[in-house]
Formats: C-alpha cells, sequence, structure tokens
C-alpha cells in the first residue's frame, strides 16, 4: 500500500511507517506549500492513500470531482499525540476487511465512516 502524508500528518507518525515498510511520501518533507489540488493530483499520479487532517479533501472530492482512485483517510481529531495517527493506522490496516479505494474515510476517536464517491 503507497500512502501520501497531507502537510498536516505528524511527521513523527510518517517516519513510524516507514519504519515498518510503508511505501509513504510526506507533503511537507518532499513538496512543502503545494495545493490541495496539487496534493490530489499527486496521489493520482503515483496512486497513493491521502492520510490528512484536512476536511477540505471532502470538498475537493464531493463537489470539485476529484477522484482519487486509492481513496483518502481524513481524521477528524482535535487532540492526539504525534504518534497516534500511525499506531491507529497499523491497527486499522490489518483489518483486511476494510477497504480504502474511491472512498472517503472519516475517522474519528469512536467511529469510521465511508462513503464512496
Amino acid at each position: 500500500m503507497k500512502l501520501l502524508a497531507n502537510e498536516n500528518f505528524p511527521y513523527a507518525s510518517k517516519e513510524i511507517l516507514v519504519k515498518i515498510g510503508f511505501d509513504i511520501i510526506h507533503i511537507g518533507q518532499e513538496c512543502a506549500g503545494i495545493t490541495d489540488e496539487e496534493v490530489m493530483e499527486l496521489a493520482m499520479s503515483e496512486e497513493r492513500l491521502i492520510l490528512t487532517f484536512d476536511q477540505d479533501y471532502g470538498t475537493l472530492i464531493f463537489k470539485n470531482g476529484y477522484r482519487p482512485p486509492q481513496g483518502v483517510i481524513f481524521f477528524r481529531w482535535d487532540e492526539f499525540l504525534p504518534n497516534e495517527p500511525a499506531n491507529f493506522l497499523i491497527e486499522l490496516f490489518k483489518n483486511k476487511e476494510i477497504t480504502y479505494d474511491k472512498l472517503f474515510t472519516v475517522i474519528d476517536k469512536n467511529n469510521i465512516r465511508q462513503r464512496k464517491y
């Protein structure tokens, strides 16, 4: 699974995911300051699942017509430690029944919701 971490995704979590073998690009490290649309284009061209804390990605998908094939995971968390997103994803990705392709996945502290696009 190839991942693309938005600038707001904690760098510490990115490093944890790299250490366990994930192919992940961090926007803040690779191409800081690009627009959300450019992040979408990069994810689509490289077939990467987007990890973000930015709710604007829902707007880009459902109102502006972007369709990243690998999907988007949006964390709706107000407070967290820098390593928490990685630890959550490690456990989530173990569940092979959950897929992400062409799905906007919203994760809050108590729930996971997915909406097809």
